[in-house]
């Protein structure tokens, strides 16, 4: 599978079955991560993870607090795109880890990131 991120009109596909997209809250400061996948049908979520509970941030009733996590598996459809804001007001961007690697998006503000599943040729997307 393909994963495609389009950032300031420039499209990096990376070969990925799964990823982790990780921040820190911009208000709360705690860590928050989820697992994703790379389908036909888009991008799935298989899991999340949030370091502690607070403004906006509470954990749903099925999560189960694990070495200081609140872990859970959202109930979401497959998406055909994540957005990601840079805003350059959060004291970081995201990160985004696959089996090659991480990489740090939208520290600086700017254009919306966009992720999404690839249709298998470079540069486009689904």
């Amino acid at each position: 599978m393909m994963l495609c991120l389009l950032a300031a009109g420039k499209t990096t596909v990376l070969a990925a079955s799964a990823f982790t997209l990780s921040w820190t809250h911009s208000v709360e400061k705690t860590r928050w991560e989820e697992d994703w996948r790379v389908t036909p049908a888009g991008l799935e979520i298989v899991e999340a993870r949030v370091k502690g509970s607070g403004a906006g941030m509470e954990p749903p009733a099925d999560a189960v607090l694990k070495d200081g996590w609140w872990v859970y598996a959202p109930k979401l459809p497959p998406r055909d795109r994540i957005v990601l804001a840079a805003s350059g007001a959060t004291p970081s961007g995201w990160t985004l880890c696959t089996a090659a690697g991480c990489r740090e998006l939208g520290a600086a503000a700017g254009s919306a990131i966009e992720i999404s599943a690839c249709n298998g040729s470079p540069g486009a997307s689904k």
